[in-house]
């Protein structure tokens, strides 16, 4: 920075994805949070059908759950239009092809969940304009929200996952008696799920053979690939931040999911409707000192793994015999203030004005260009 003006910050949300109410809510606690005498705040939302519009940082705050309806991008405010600009990127309204108000932007902050948001596409438009932002890059970015990739990264990087099949709607259109098979191989319950999505939407839990054609349709319906975990059974779900500092990768401690949902699993009500009041979150969890070290190195591990930076949860099984298996890494996690990534921050000392803080002290501190 070479003027004396507060940095910018884009703070980018809402998306094409089904997980568009969701990135609307992360946006609203974001902003919220963000300390205004520091930093200036615009917001980009993005509606479900991919248009730009430029809302104001108050417009943004007062975006909320009302009678369990997820907000969405408000209608009604100007077209967005992110440019190169005189030694810095712009922020500009577009009125037909006139171009208003442009404002420098130094950092986006893209609260986008699932696809064209979380998996490396909106990164790689930032780094084409040479826009610096918060969380990983391109490759990790892209990988993570995969899980089909993710595992196949994870398990050559010597890192346990729990056994599964993959295929694409080509395939189960081609054979769907193939895949089926593949998939009863592995033991009911199993979980299916789209390869590339996010907050457990399009995923259903399994335990009869006759709903399972059912599921991949469900699935297949978020994305073009479908994956199928093999349930296990008598497990804790222990998960742990990451965060990237100057100094390195600092790790929260543990901690524990635990379900009552009607579908068997911590699924979208529960992670975004707290008052169905279907899970406990204990946080920290209760282990012991040799698994926490166990969780710490192997969100580490995870972390390196997949090249990702800045932030990410990652997600984790703990068998009955004390096996710790992979769950997945989150690269950009909830982030309201019933997140579990927030929330494990906090327990861990870290406020969640502090942390928004430091993740973008983080990212105006990288380099341009290949990292």
């Amino acid at each position: 920075m070479t003027d004396t003006r507060r940095p910018s910050v884009a703070v980018v949300f809402g998306g094409a994805s089904s997980e568009h109410g969701v990135s609307c809510l992360t946006a609203a606690s974001v902003v919220r949070a963000l300390d205004r005498s520091r930093y200036d705040v615009v917001g980009i939302g993005i509606t479900p059908d991919g248009r730009w519009l430029r809302v104001e940082a108050d417009d943004v705050v007062a975006l909320a759950t009302v009678d369990g309806q997820l907000p969405s991008v408000p209608e009604g405010h100007p077209t967005a239009v992110l440019l190169h600009g005189t030694g810095a990127v712009q922020l500009a309204s577009r009125d037909l092809d006139t171009l208003l108000d442009p404002v420098p932007v130094d950092v986006a902050f893209a609260l986008l969940h699932g696809p064209f948001g979380e998996d490396g596409t909106i990164q790689g438009m930032f780094e084409m304009l040479g826009l610096r932002y918060v969380g990983s890059g391109v490759a990790a970015s892209a990988v993570s929200m995969d899980k089909q990739l993710m595992k196949q990264v994870l398990a050559a990087s010597g890192l346990p996952v729990g056994p599964y099949t993959a295929f694409t709607a080509a395939e189960w259109r081609d054979d769907p008696s193939a895949r089926l098979d593949a998939v009863l191989s592995l033991g009911l319950p199993v979980f299916v799920k789209p390869a590339r999505g996010g907050s457990s939407i399009g995923i259903s839990r399994v335990d009869d053979p006759d709903h399972l054609a059912a599921a991949v349709e469900t699935a297949l319906r978020h994305d073009a690939r479908c994956v199928v975990e093999k349930g296990l059974v008598d497990v804790r779900e222990l998960e742990c931040g990451v965060l990237e500092g100057p100094d390195g990768l600092e790790v929260t401690a543990a901690a524990e999911i635990r379900t009552r949902t009607a579908s068997g699993f911590y699924d979208f009500q529960a992670k975004y409707l707290p008052e169905a009041e279907q899970v406990e979150l204990l946080v920290p969890a209760e282990v012991d000192p040799v698994l926490a070290e166990r969780l710490r190195d192997t969100a580490v591990r995870t972390f390196r793994a997949v090249g990702a930076e800045g932030l990410a949860r990652v997600d984790t099984f703990v068998t009955a015999d004390g096996q710790v298996v992979v769950n997945e890494i989150n690269t950009m996690p909830g982030f309201t203030e019933h997140s579990m990534f927030p929330m494990v921050w906090a327990a861990s000392g870290v406020a969640y004005p502090e942390l928004v803080g430091r993740l973008l002290e983080h990212a105006l501190q990288r380099p341009l260009g290949l990292r």
